[in-house]
């Protein structure tokens, strides 16, 4: 596969990477601790914007076309972008926020989901919380994949794998990660699934953001009348988790995390190296 223009950035655009990734780890940390029963998504966007921009960022997701806000927050069947509004969370609800911060010339995305808790239905709890989680490991098995592979797109099988040893789920295929630096979102793109061709090489200067989306059914989606809010086609719930991920000659990094994704990737014998 041929791409437009090199995909693989320097030492130095590998470091200039470092802030706008940890501004978007920030806000997100932000928006989950005010995640509760009660507030609305706009408010959750504010928070986010209002950490963005006392870390020295710029809200990335404001300059795409036709986009005003801050963070997409999707409830329940909404899989991804849903625009931040009037909408009060409930208890049980399922939200996903993804964020995104611009610092200089260079950008970080990633995104969380969290479950309102709600003590009067526990099994709705407990089948909504699974589905976050095994997004989420399914985002670290592919991140951890993507410190031994050779070829970029090995990553998607590492992240199926996981997913369908953990019971029934839909893995999205409309919707996938990709190569992230100057432009929040650009070549070449990162499947969630198993695909026949290689992909790119796995060598230092390749930034990736990997984000599986997950359902509790179908794969199948629907567009909102606002044109961009994407949901489940049958209503089942939906979770997506992201981080942006740099390669290096040490390592790997994961930039949306405080610790570069020790935490995560430790219990998969992965240790991060900073980048230098």
């Amino acid at each position: 596969m041929a791409f437009r223009k090199n995909i693989y950035k320097s030492p130095a655009e590998l470091r200039a990477m470092v802030a706008p990734g940890l501004a978007t780890a920030a806000s997100l940390a932000a928006v989950r601790a005010a995640i509760r029963a009660g507030v609305t998504t706009l408010e959750l966007d504010a928070i986010a914007e209002a950490t963005i921009r006392g870390l020295g960022g710029i809200p990335n997701f404001q300059l795409e076309e036709g986009y005003v806000h801050t963070v997409c927050a999707s409830v329940n069947d909404e899989v991804v972008h849903g625009i931040p509004g009037g909408r009060v969370l409930q208890p049980g609800d399922i939200v996903s926020i993804d964020s995104g911060a611009k610092v200089g010339d260079w950008n970080g995305d990633a995104a969380i989901t969290v479950v309102v808790p709600d003590p009067t239905r526990p099994e709705l709890v407990a089948e909504r919380q699974k589905l976050a989680d095994v997004t989420e490991q399914s985002l670290w098995h592919g991140i951890a994949a993507l410190s031994r592979v050779s070829h970029l797109n090995h990553v998607g099988g590492f992240i199926e794998d996981y997913i369908e040893s953990q019971g029934e789920y839909g893995i999205l295929e409309d919707y996938v990660g990709h190569g992230i630096g100057r432009s929040m979102h650009e070549e070449p793109p990162v499947f969630n699934y198993r695909v026949r061709d290689r992909g790119p090489q796995v060598k230092p200067g390749l930034v990736v953001a990997i984000e599986p989306m997950v359902t509790l059914g179908t794969i199948d989606t629907v567009t909102h009348p606002d044109g961009w809010t994407v949901a489940t086609e049958d209503g089942t719930a939906a979770a997506h988790w992201e981080h942006s991920i740099a390669v290096h000659a040490g390592g790997i990094w994961v930039l949306t995390a405080e610790d570069g994704g020790a935490a995560g990737l430790a219990p998969l014998g992965v240790v991060p190296v900073p980048i230098p």
